[in-house]
């Protein structure tokens, strides 16, 4: 799984412009890894600034439908640099919490910039995700901001979920969602440009992307009950314009820079057509 991880080369990407000081990207990316949200997109403007406004509201939305408060603990799954957490940290008192993720070095990035608050505790684990390395009902939410594709399975992710929740315990996240009629192309996409897109993206297996039946299927057969669900598509679309421009300034010319772009300008026009969803989600303990 960690040689799955190092491939990912858009934090490679990352990692290394963080490293040479690119202002914009760290702005951008930094300290939040995901889309952003914008309440009206018709004020977004293409800025680095405005983007990462954007997506400290995505986590903020994601905060907001776990029901996290006061008191609690949360454990957030691919925390990538601890942006989730931060964010949380900030808003929330007496507070435990904990991101894991499988890359060392998002870990170590993420243990630099995020400091606990005075009334709370900030922890971040190199763990799997479907191995999580907790406790039975330790934590009050789990959350997984636009990762769960990256995991080995979503079903043994599930069931480790609700394993380390409490009793009342909510797991939210967001995730591409394709409309049932996309399914068969997306699986012929998968075949003939599947390695390239590994190579970019990662573990991200298109054919065994997730509808939304599959989701109300899946939390049936892991003991949660699908709480929540809302389409936040169109408050994500500015995130694909200002993710070209910075991807063309930091990679290099070349076909996984031509690549790179084809799949952000695809990505764009399915989700315009309401075939690609951007969906949050949350489930509660059956």
């Amino acid at each position: 799984m960690q040689n799955q991880v190092k491939r990912l080369r858009y934090f490679n990407i990352f990692l290394d412009s963080i490293e040479q000081k690119d202002d914009d990207l760290i702005t951008a990316f930094g300290h939040h890894v995901h889309w952003g949200y914008w309440k009206s997109t018709s004020l977004a403007n293409n800025s680095v600034d405005d983007f990462r406004k954007a997506a400290e509201e995505l986590s903020c939305q994601m905060s907001t439908a776990a029901g996290v408060a006061d008191n609690q603990s949360v454990l957030d799954v691919g925390c990538g640099f601890g942006g989730t957490i931060a964010s949380i940290n900030e808003r929330f008192k007496q507070m435990n919490l904990v991101g894991v993720n499988i890359d060392d070095r998002q870990i170590a990035r993420a243990r630099q910039q995020v400091k606990a608050a005075e009334t709370n505790q900030v922890e971040f684990v190199e763990a799997d995700a479907c191995k999580l390395p907790f406790a039975d009902a330790s934590f009050d939410v789990v959350l997984a901001v636009e990762c769960i594709f990256h995991f080995p399975s979503r079903e043994l992710f599930f069931k480790e979920a609700r394993r380390v929740l409490r009793p009342g315990g909510r797991l939210t996240i967001c995730d591409f969602i394709p409309v049932d009629m996309l399914m068969p192309g997306l699986g012929i996409l998968d075949f003939f440009m599947g390695d390239f897109l590994t190579q970019t993206y990662g573990q991200s297996n298109l054919r065994y992307n997730y509808s939304l039946s599959d989701y109300e299927k899946l939390a049936q057969k892991t003991g949660f009950l699908l709480s929540q669900q809302r389409d936040i598509t169109v408050n994500t679309l500015p995130s694909y314009e200002i993710t070209r421009q910075l991807m063309r300034k930091a990679t290099p010319p070349g076909i996984g820079a031509e690549i790179d772009n084809l799949v952000n300008q695809a990505m764009e026009w399915v989700s315009r057509q309401g075939l690609l969803r951007y969906m949050i989600f949350s489930f509660q303990i059956a």
